[in-house]
């Protein structure tokens, strides 16, 4: 069984609400259909509902199971623009603006989420990733120590002995062009809690420079070692180890050669990256050259699972990511 298959099942044991801001387009209403279909969550779609059957009727699925709000007929819609309001008014927020951001799908979908109204949230076959991340920042905020949203990427190794049997965790890929310190610590243990709760892993966790062990001197070398510290200091009983290469990190006879006291070299399965280019340079050549899958990438950090599709997404990546951030609701 695939992981993707794994996750789908676990997203069946344990139904979640997932919201769709996006509910008039296309893709997603044919994704929300297949969701309900397989049963992964229950579905609910932001939107003006006479669009979405319209939209629904073009694309030959029936959507008369699957409920939707439209965010300005809501009989909560003022009670969102207020709770809005006293969140951010201290921002400088007015109630005038906080009903024109209300009225937006992105918006109204992240506010049913911080009232608990839905599990997760599925956002991004439309909007930009920031567009997706900013009602998240703004309104739900980040889990307790931690203060940025960074990312992750699934990736699957065929025919690999490293990390978990091929299974590795890659990040920050997609998100954080370029990590302080505390940053970079907190990107790495929210990736460890990534790998936990999606992968079912025991995180072992490498953060990744081009020295080992201070086999190179560099302000950049310190940066990692600094961050290394820093998040054994916040996660103490995380298995995190670093500064290290990427050879030492997976492969158990350099890792013992070039770090022989390390208890996670040579067995590193979530690989933290210095910066966003290299991050996202490797995931890139790994799963082109050789033939890996890469699931992501997942948000992490927000204290309620939202995730960020990308605008070429297909309709089986929206049920991908609905499946995962189910599981991500299922393991808070």
């Amino acid at each position: 069984m695939t992981l993707l298959e794994q996750l789908k099942e676990k997203a069946k044991a344990n139904p979640r609400h997932i919201v769709l801001p996006e509910g008039e387009e296309p893709r997603t209403i044919k994704a929300a259909v297949q969701i309900v279909k397989e049963k992964l969550a229950k579905v609910t779609l932001v939107g003006n509902r006479e669009k979405i059957e319209a939209v629904a009727k073009e694309q030959g699925v029936d959507i008369s199971g699957i409920p939707s709000i439209d965010p300005v007929k809501s009989p909560k819609f003022e009670e969102y623009v207020q709770a809005y309001y006293e969140i951010r008014k201290e921002k400088g927020m007015t109630p005038e603006e906080a009903r024109k951001l209300m009225a937006d799908t992105v918006f109204y979908g992240t506010m049913m989420l911080h009232k608990g109204e839905v599990d997760g949230l599925v956002s991004g076959a439309l909007h930009s990733t920031g567009d997706t991340i900013r009602p998240a920042l703004q309104i739900i905020k980040t889990k307790p120590g931690i203060k940025i949203v960074s990312s992750s990427f699934v990736m699957i190794v065929p025919d690999c002995e490293y990390g978990d049997k091929g299974m590795f965790i890659f990040a920050d890929c997609a998100v954080m062009p370029a990590p302080n310190e505390s940053e970079l610590a907190q990107i790495a243990i929210a990736s460890a809690e990534t790998g936990r709760v999606l992968c079912g892993m025991n995180p072992k966790v490498a953060m990744l420079s081009f020295s080992t062990y201070g086999s190179a001197k560099h302000e950049l070398v310190d940066k990692v070692k600094k961050a290394t510290a820093i998040a054994k200091e916040m996660a103490p009983g995380l298995k995190i180890d670093g500064e290290m290469q990427a050879d030492a990190a997976i492969i158990p006879k350099i890792g013992k050669s070039k770090a022989p006291n390390s208890a996670i070299a040579g067995q590193a399965n979530v690989l933290v990256f210095p910066d966003l280019q290299s991050g996202n340079i490797a995931y890139k050549l790994v799963e082109r050259l050789a033939k890996a899958q890469a699931i992501g990438p997942i948000l992490q950090g927000i204290a309620k699972p939202v995730n960020d599709l990308s605008r070429g997404c297909s309709v089986e990546d929206i049920v991908h990511l609905a499946a995962i951030t189910a599981v991500q609701a299922s393991g808070l």
